[in-house]
Formats: structure tokens, sequence, C-alpha cells
């Protein structure tokens, strides 16, 4: 808005101020002219004195109205309205008291029609100054019309049974005299019924207008007391009365209004029940005739509105119950869900009830999930909640509390018994259930808790619970009771995976890398990329220490991302250095089989733009155990995209010859815990030997992870590894010390190696693919 439109503005409002001054100023002096006057002296001066100030004052109202129009352009509708409405009146006025004096004119008027007119004005008015909010749900509308058919029915029982007596036998005066104070009790409801239906907000302006309607309903109810005399009786304190009105609603109409904000209203169970004893009374007690028919229809529309209402309640209720209960049970199992354990858990608390906690976790269901899909992993949820269902008496309460995780409810505070049904429900567990063709035996870990003294909430249980579960999965105990010496572990592996989360965004957790060395040659082939943490504050984590946390957490894809993101831009800048290094990953059994995290490797490698046999995918034999075929596929759609394939920890596992023959696989590493004692233990120097006669009779190479002496080394030499790996070469190192490390090997090995046949451990190729 430009300057000159804002000082206009202000302008304006100045002026609207002042004639709203003027107006009542024209009323005060009236009203003392009244006070202090002959109230019995009558006559032209006083009639005159009367017109002039009806005519000064309807004047100074509609010119007020006016300007507002013009200055207010989003309410110019509704403004003009009104200036119609109070024109109408003043008009009505003028008629009455122009010809003869209003005393000597029978009652009613044909200046009545303007009054009537002014009416409909008034109510244009309300209607357009709401048009433009939003309208609410049939409800609000019932509210609505509760409230108005209640105050409208009360409102004609108090205002004209005073004057039941007065009332002639019907006829058009009766008509004139009940009609105008009704019309003023239904324009000021309909500014109560805006403000129930939110079209309104409860401001200065609404209980000005309100306040003008219900004070010239009071006036209004005066034309009663013609109906006995048959002409029109007004004081100058009437006249009065009835210019306070329209004062009121004219500043109601211009005063500043708050925005609306659309918020539904709902009225009260009392409001409801009153209204609806209140109808039924008026009706009982009404008068007979027209009196009766203004209070009787407002009573019986109050009645239906509030039926209507009442019926709706109940069926809000019954929703609202149905909802709750809805809200307290999983969808997939139809068992009560955390809600209901919560609420179950407090209420024993503040009872003080003995109550027991079983918290059960499904050992390896991520697996299951990841390798066979989200519709499989959902009927084995569900085929787990039936059977844990079927075996436990009614008393005892299931749930499931999210993803694989079950709470058990008992109402004992034993704990031997808690621990002893703890043990029967993993029995039931491990019957094969068949999920897509697959017999799959579920393992499950418990914690146990019970009610304890200083227990407030829920939340202090299931803390518990879950200490006691992770401890039963680290200890691979099945079920284990709560340790209050264990929980300060707990909170440091719930404070670590917070941690760690935090860290793979900073870019803390790194890969360190560990070399391949070829076994004839001496010379470095490879690196294997480990992953690590390196803490601000704790300095560089091992694996071990964080692993399981990272797991526990989620957190091993994002894990695994990183480090697939690392090993490959390494490998590339190793590649401009001048070096051919393969970089092996340690992929874990759920991320490969999963199929999310192939594709990012695949793509870090294309945007990378090296050869894709510089990277090997190295994998545990537990993969092939979940889902062979599936297993299959995926090293097969790795081998595609010339990718290679390594078996990590060979021996210690499956080890089954049949995924050997089948799979694409290219390279098997023996087991540390083999390699280290293959001087010391004839039995491991066999499985040494026998494991890479057999890997080279299939066309693998062999690396022997774990050589940690010269001794080792020479040995697992002269029985035919192809690589080795181990701290006596070189213990892991990070990234940006590997160049300068493998020139430093490599020129040393070829200063000192002896002359080697490429043929001298067996197998030919041992750079191969």
């Amino acid at each position: 808005m430009s300057n000159a439109r804002l000082s206009s503005v202000r302008d304006g409002n100045t002026v609207i101020r002042l004639l709203g001054y003027a107006g009542w100023l024209i009323i005060l002096v009236g009203g003392a002219v009244a006070l202090v006057g002959n109230p019995a002296a009558s006559g032209a001066a006083d009639e005159t004195i009367v017109v002039v100030a009806l005519t000064a004052f309807f004047i100074v109202l509609v010119i007020r109205l006016l300007l507002a129009s013009v200055l207010w352009r989003n309410r110019r509708a509704a403004l003009l309205a009104l200036s119609v409405g109070v024109a109408l009146w003043a008009a009505g006025s003028a008629m009455l008291n122009a010809a003869v004096p209003a005393s000597a004119t029978e009652f009613p008027s044909p200046g009545e029609w303007l009054f009537l007119s002014s009416s409909l004005a008034f109510a244009a008015f309300l209607v357009i100054d709401a048009s433009n909010r939003s309208g609410r749900a049939g409800v609000a509308w019932l509210d609505a019309a509760i409230m108005l058919g209640a105050v409208a029915a009360v409102a004609g029982a108090v205002l004209l049974t005073p004057f039941v007596n007065s009332f002639p036998e019907g006829g058009i005066p009766l008509l004139v005299a009940l009609v105008f104070p009704l019309i003023d009790v239904a324009l000021a409801l309909v500014v109560v019924g805006q403000w129930a239906l939110s079209a309104r907000t409860w401001s200065r302006s609404t209980a000005l207008l309100l306040g003008g309607f219900v004070l010239l309903a009071v006036a209004d109810s005066s034309l009663v007391l013609n109906l006995s005399v048959g002409t029109y009786e007004f004081s100058t304190l009437l006249v009065l009365l009835w210019g306070a009105a329209f004062m009121l609603i004219a500043d109601g109409a211009v005063a500043p209004r708050p925005p609306i904000v659309s918020v539904s209203r709902r009225l009260p169970g009392v409001f409801l029940v009153t209204s609806f004893i209140v109808a039924i009374l008026l009706l009982l007690i009404r008068p007979e005739g027209l009196l009766g028919w203004a209070i009787g229809v407002p009573a019986a529309l109050t009645l239906l509105a509030t039926g209507a209402r009442l019926a709706i309640a109940l069926r809000e209720s019954r929703q609202a119950s149905e909802a709750f209960q809805m809200a307290q049970t999983d969808d997939l199992t139809g068992l009560p869900n955390r809600r209901a354990v919560l609420k179950t858990l407090d209420d024993a608390i503040v009872a003080k009830q003995p109550i027991g906690l079983m918290l059960l976790d499904l050992d390896g269901f991520k697996e299951v999930n990841d390798t066979l899909g989200h519709s499989a992993g959902d009927t084995l949820l569900q085929l787990v909640a039936l059977r844990m269902r079927e075996s436990m008496p009614p008393e005892i309460e299931l749930a499931r509390i999210g993803g694989d995780e079950f709470a058990i409810l008992v109402h004992d505070d034993d704990e031997l018994d808690l621990l002893e049904r703890a043990q029967g429900i993993r029995a039931t567990l491990l019957a094969p259930a068949k999920v897509d063709g697959m017999d799959l035996a579920m393992h499950a870990s418990l914690g146990i808790t019970i009610r304890e003294h200083g227990d407030v909430r829920a939340a202090d249980m299931l803390r518990r619970a879950d200490v006691a579960m992770y401890e039963a999965k680290v200890t691979r105990s099945g079920a284990q009771l709560y340790d209050a010496q264990r929980d300060e572990f707990s909170r440091q592996r719930l404070r670590m995976g917070e941690e760690l989360r935090r860290a793979l965004h900073k870019g803390q957790v790194v890969a360190w890398y560990q070399p391949k060395i070829d076994a004839v040659t001496q010379m470095v082939t490879g690196m294997e990329a480990l992953v690590r943490w390196d803490h601000p504050e704790r300095g560089m984590i091992p694996p071990m220490a964080f692993l399981s946390v990272a797991r526990r957490s989620g957190l091993m894809h994002e894990l695994s991302e990183v480090m697939a993101h690392s090993a490959v831009n390494d490998a590339k800048k190793w590649q401009r250095a001048g070096l051919d290094l393969n970089v092996a990953i340690n992929l874990a059994p759920s991320e490969l089989l999963s199929g999310k995290l192939l594709p990012i490797l695949y793509d870090a490698i294309d945007k990378a733009g090296i050869p894709s046999h510089m990277i090997t995918v190295e994998v545990t034999e537990d993969t092939f155990l979940a889902d062979p075929e599936r297993a299959r596929d995926v090293l097969l759609d790795v081998r595609r995209h010339g990718l290679k394939t390594s078996i990590d920890d060979y021996g210690t596992g499956f080890s089954s010859l049949a995924y050997l023959r089948d799979l694409p696989v290219t390279e098997l590493k023996m087991d540390r815990s083999f390699v280290a004692t293959v001087c010391t233990d004839d039995r491991s120097r066999l499985i040494v030997s026998s494991t890479i006669d057999m890997a080279h009779a299939l066309d693998l190479r062999v690396v022997a992870e774990g050589v940690e002496s010269a001794a080792v080394s020479a040995e697992v030499v002269a029985l035919g590894a192809d690589l080795l790996q181990g701290y006596h070469m070189s213990p892991p190192m990070p990234g940006d010390q590997v160049e300068a490390w493998t020139r430093d090997w490599n020129e040393q090995q070829s200063l000192t190696a002896p002359t080697r046949s490429s043929g001298t451990n067996g197998y030919r190729g041992s750079s191969a693919s």
C-alpha cells in the first residue's frame, strides 16, 4: 500500500471515530434533556426537537457507515447493507413523525414496512459480513441450531410473557407487535451462531453487535404496549434506547476485528442436556395463541436438533471406543501393541500389583526378512504370534511392540517361574515353520524383569527388559534375568549406537587396509578394506567393539555403503599412482542378499572409472545358508559385473562342497584359527593342506590369513597357499600410508627375494582372476 493510501486510511479512521463520538454526544445530550425537562410537557417544540435530533443522529450514522465502506473494500458490501438498513429505519421513523404526532397515529402505521425492510437489511449485513468464512460440518450446524432455538424460546418467554394480558384477539397489530422483538432476538442469535460456527471470533466487534441487537429487542418490545391503546406511545428515553442500540451496532460494524481462526467448537454436554430439558418445560407450560407459537416453534426445533446431536454424540463415542481399541492393536498379528503394553504396565505400577515382563526378540529375523522379502517376514511374524498365543494360558498377555519384538506380561513376580516360562517359549519357537516352501526354526532371546518398588512408569520396566534381552543375545543364553550390574554396559551400548550414527555422517568411520602378499613373488597384490572408527575422544576403535552395535542399531547398510565408497575411491587413487592393487570389501550376508548395496557399489565403480576386477567382494559361509538360490543369483550378478568373489573365514562355517561347485567363487580365505596353528597342530596342517589341494583342483586361489610369524609363512607357502595376509607382513594401516608402504615393500622384495619358479606351488596362474 502506498504512503498516500496509508495517509488516506488514517485520516478516514479519524473521521469515523469523530462521527462515533458525535453520535454518542447526541444521545447523551438527548438523555440529559429528557432527565432535566418536564416529562408531562408536550407540544410542537418537543416534537420538533425529537425530529431534528433523530435526523441529525441518523445522518451522522449513515455517513459513518458509508465512509467505512469506502475505506474497507473487503467489507464494503456488508457495510453498505447496514447503511441501507439504518436509512430505511430512519425513513420509517421520519414517516411516523412527519404528518401528525406519533401519539395520534394508529398502530400499526404504513411506515412499519420500512422498519421490516430495515430488519431484512440488518440480516443481510450479518450474512454478508461472515459469508467469506469457511463452512463447518453438520455437527457444528446442529450445535448452532440448538443454541439459537433454546435462546429464542427462552427469549420469547421472557420478553413477551409479561404482556400476555395486553394482547387483543389476534390480528395485524398483534403480529406487528411480536415480529419486531423476535426478529431482533433472531439477529442477536445469528451473531451467536456465527461465533459457534467459527465464522466470527469472540472480540469487541462481536460483543458490540450482540449487545446492539439485544438492546434493539428490548426497545422494540415496547411495541406490545401500543396494543392496549391502539396508537403509538413513545417516550424520549425509549427513543434514546433505540439510538444507543444503533450506535452499538455501528460501533461493532466498524470496529477492527482479529483474523478468523478456523477452529471447530462443540457445545459441552451439559448445555445439550439443559437445552433439552428447557425445551420440554417450555412446550409444557406454553400459553395458547400466537405467543404459544412464538415459544413453541423454537422449543420444538431445539428438541429435534438436540435429539439429532445426542444421536451423533453416541455414534462418535462408539467410534472413539473402536478407534481406541484399534490404536491398541497391532495390525499384522492382531495382538495388543506397544500402547496396550504401556497401559497395562502403568496400571500395575499405580496399583502396586505384582507383574513380570518378558521382552522377546527373534534372532536372525533381519536376515530372513532381507533374504526372503518382507512378505515372508510378515508371514513368519504371524506364525510366531499364533504359536506363542496358543502355547500360553489366556491370563498371560502377549503383545507385539514393534518389528520382531514381542512382550509377554505375566501377573506374577516369581523370577524363577518367569525364567522357566521363557525357556518354554523358546522351545515352542524352535519347531520348524514353513515359510515360502522353506522350513525355518526361529531362535529367540528373552529379557525378563519384574515390577520394582521404585518404578514410576512403564518405560522403566521396558528398559530393564531390553537390557536383559541384549545380555541374552550376547551370552547366547536364550533367556536372561535383569542384572543391575550389567545395566551400565547397556547404557554405554545405547550411547555408542547414537554416537556411531553421528560418526557415519561426520566422516569418522574410515577404511584401513591390510596387504595381501603373493606367496611366490612376495609382491603386494591387493588390500583388504577393514572398518575403523576414528573416535574424537577414544581414538581408533576396532570393528569388534562396534559392529554388533551397528547391527542392532540398524546401521549396517549405511556403514557398508561408506566402506564401499572408501574402497573404490582409494583403489582409483592407487591406480592413478601406478599401483595395480585389488581391493577386497567385506559384505555382511544381510547386506549382500538384500539387493540394495550392490547397485550402490556398481555405481561407485562406474563413476570412479576403474576396472571391475580391481574389486573383490568377500562373503562369509553363512551367506549361503538362509537362501542358497538367492545367494547364487547374487554372486552370478557380481560375476556378470566383473567383480571377484571370495569366501571369508573358510572352514569355520557350513563348508559345503556343493556351493564351491555351484557358485561363481574365485577365492577361499583359510580361517586364521587353522593357519595360526599350522606349525604346531597336525590336524590344522592337514586341513590347510587338503583345502589348498581341493581349491586348486577347482581353480580357486587360497589366501592364508592370520600369518603371524615367519615360520607360519614358510609352512603355508610350502603347502601351496597363493596369497598371504597377516601381521607378519603388516598390520592394517590408514589409506594414506598404503602407497608409500607398498612401494617400500615391493622394492625390498625385488632386491632380496630369491628367484622363484612360477610353478613352485603347483598352481598355475596365482595372479589370475
